[in-house]
């Protein structure tokens, strides 16, 4: 495998809830055929600084998705072939670098997930970062979490308040699920 990390616990402490292992997600349907993160390496590292800060607030990341082999990309096009919410697979996303990762934050203690407006995978103007619209409360969750990656080292994208990526994702290549060895997507 290339680089990749599985991200679980023990080692990375954070709740799993990954979106497109099942039925529940923009496409209607499963797109991975087993529930399973990774992340480059590098990002991997900067998924352990995001995962103590969020510890020191009371608070644990739930990742939805990481690494996206090519393939899942394309299935996701399909479904919305938009720009605005989705890397368009012949430039190539973030996440078939497996630089990028979609979370949320949950009370440690309660396991509670915090408010944030809008679902995961909420192709609407609602789930943009500086979106008005959400409750206060919610509004503050997103800067919480915003504030929690961009002190980690993550970039974020503004059309979608779950999404972190590394600087400068073009230094790592593309990665059909094939090449990388994660086994996401049925032969």
């Amino acid at each position: 495998m290339t680089d990749l990390v599985e991200i679980a616990p023990p080692r990375f402490d954070v709740s799993l809830a990954l979106a497109y292992a099942t039925d529940d997600n923009v496409t209607g349907r499963r797109i991975y055929c087993r529930a399973a993160c990774y992340l480059h390496r590098d990002a991997a590292e900067l998924l352990e600084r995001a995962v103590d800060l969020a510890a020191a607030q009371g608070l644990k990341l739930i990742v939805f998705d990481g690494y996206r082999p090519v393939e899942a990309q394309w299935a996701l096009w399909r479904q919305c072939p938009d720009p605005t919410f989705l890397a368009d697979p012949r430039r190539g996303s973030p996440h078939s670098r497996g630089i990028a990762v979609d979370l949320s934050l949950e009370d440690r203690e309660t396991g509670i997930p915090l408010d944030m407006g809008t679902g995961f995978d909420d192709l609407t103007p609602r789930a943009f970062h500086g979106s008005t619209a959400p409750p206060t409360a919610a509004q503050r969750n997103r800067m919480l979490l915003l504030g929690l990656m961009a002190s980690a080292g993550w970039d974020h994208y503004l059309n979608e308040w779950w999404h972190y990526q590394m600087f400068t994702p073009r230094r790592y290549p593309l990665l059909w699920d094939s090449a990388a060895g994660t086994g996401l997507m049925a032969p």
